[in-house]
């Protein structure tokens, strides 16, 4: 039984208006007074095996909700171990070892290159050099009750199928983004390709195949139902910011605001990897019009293939008013975000349903207003429009972006009831404690043992006997 006293002593009133009766937190739990806290004997003995090409110490994005997600259930007694690349997100870092236990996750690192994202023959060798060695060791290692695998590399739901296949483990997709769908929507493959269709094929098959895909929205479950996944088999468990690490921090408060030399100008963050699914033309050409109010300053923080795009027009059009800085730690991350007055985020249209951008997350925890581009109706837009968190604005709309930008840099408290909107919603259904305690219900549910059914008694109807 759930400590439910835990539960509503460390939650806001949002978050208990909104219903969500399971404790948001996996460490510290004791059992109550009368021992009804069964969470750690019913998990005892399972022992679950994740695989993804990186995670702790690694800041991509799937390697920080992986650890997250492995340390919560091995803390509520999952025996919880990681499969993943010694090679780096970041190419350069120190390599970490190939055996490890990190906060009672077991950690197996397989050798790999560490090329980076810089082109797309750097990301595929890295891809392959780590396919190919976790897919030998994932087989030597021994049989574990659940293979959880995600998105990196694609395709990498293959290893889980034949574990299922070889050793009987029940497999759970956890669908962070959709391979090849991407690239065949960026128009970056053809699907006249055999090989690509051949990818395809098999990405889908991989699906259809696991006894659970956990999907991170609405819009990527209508994606996965039209592979022809049963609809029974589809969990939808968004990804999360953590309220203990994403914090707001008032502007007179944040050292690392004071260090960049900001004062009051309206400081427009865009955060995390600047991917090809994104687009940066709009933001650019809103900093290019504002180039001339010195009271607007647009903050680029983080890398991927698109910085080179946002470093070129900031160059050609002599931009002194954007700036761009590389990621910061994990633990500095409650600063970065809260330096900004308004976040930018950005996605393709014909990316919906394919990515969630889980940077929105971080921005609603750190109570700061949303501006996001992109189509109308996907989990991002849907989320801002709900919570009142922000603006949206149509892919392709600069001067949509300008307009907004002028509203929150003249009407500070609107800034404000945004950020506080934003993150009430945040506390409600996107923090970390509820995401991870809805994983651990799922993986409970697919590991505990099936309930003999109940005979019902049976009831015999006698005719009286006659009397002669």
């Amino acid at each position: 039984m759930v400590n439910r006293k835990l539960w509503f002593r460390s939650r806001s009133e949002p978050a208990r208006a909104a219903g969500l009766g399971k404790p948001p937190h996996t460490f510290g739990l004791e059992p109550d007074d009368e021992g009804d806290d069964a969470s750690s004997e019913t998990a005892a003995g399972r022992r679950v095996l994740f695989i993804n090409q990186y995670y702790w110490p690694d800041h991509a994005s799937t390697a920080q909700h992986l650890t997250d997600l492995a340390e919560s259930l091995a803390a509520r007694g999952f025996e919880c171990h990681v499969l993943c690349s010694q090679g780096r997100y970041k190419p350069g870092a120190p390599t970490p070892p190939a055996e490890e236990i990190h906060n009672g996750v077991h950690i197996h690192r397989v050798p790999a290159t560490s090329k980076g994202r810089k082109s797309t023959l750097s990301r595929m060798t890295d891809y392959l050099s780590f396919y190919a060695r976790a897919a030998i060791r994932a087989v030597r290692l021994p049989r574990f009750d659940l293979v959880v695998t995600l998105t990196t590399p694609p395709i990498i739901g293959l290893v889980g199928t034949i574990l299922r296949k070889m050793k009987g483990s029940t497999h759970v997709c956890w669908s962070m983004d959709l391979h090849p769908d991407a690239s065949l929507a960026l128009k970056r493959m053809s699907p006249k390709n055999p090989i690509v269709r051949s990818l395809a094929w098999l990405s889908d098959a991989v699906l259809r195949q696991a006894d659970r895909v956990v999907v991170l929205g609405p819009y990527m479950a209508d994606r996965i139902l039209m592979k022809k996944v049963r609809p029974d088999r589809i969990a939808t468990i968004p990804v999360w910011s953590r309220e203990d690490e994403v914090r707001p921090v008032p502007h007179s408060e944040n050292s690392l605001r004071k260090s960049l030399g900001f004062g009051d100008e309206l400081v427009c963050m865009y955060s995390g990897n600047m991917g090809l699914a994104h687009t940066f033309d709009e933001f650019m050409a809103a900093a290019k019009t504002l180039r001339d109010q010195k009271d607007v300053v647009f903050l680029f923080v983080g890398g991927g293939p698109r910085l080179a795009e946002v470093k070129a027009a900031k160059e050609q059009d002599g931009l002194d008013n954007v700036r761009i800085l590389d990621y910061v730690p994990r633990e500095q991350l409650h600063l970065s975000l809260s330096t900004a007055d308004v976040h930018l985020i950005s996605m393709r249209p014909e990316m919906t349903g394919i990515v969630v951008p889980g940077k929105l997350y971080g921005i609603m925890s750190a109570s700061r207003p949303a501006l996001f581009v992109g189509p109308a109706h996907c989990e991002s837009a849907d989320l801002i429009r709900r919570s009142e968190g922000g603006f949206t604005v149509e892919y392709g709309d600069s001067e949509g972006v300008v307009d907004a930008i002028q509203r929150l840099r003249d009407d500070r408290d609107l800034a404000r009831r945004m950020g506080e909107n934003g993150r009430e919603a945040f506390l409600a259904s996107h923090e970390m404690g509820p995401c991870c305690y809805q994983w651990y219900e799922l993986l409970h549910s697919l590991t505990a043992p099936a309930r003999p059914a109940v005979r019902q008694p049976v009831t015999v109807m006698m005719e009286p006997a006659e009397v002669g």
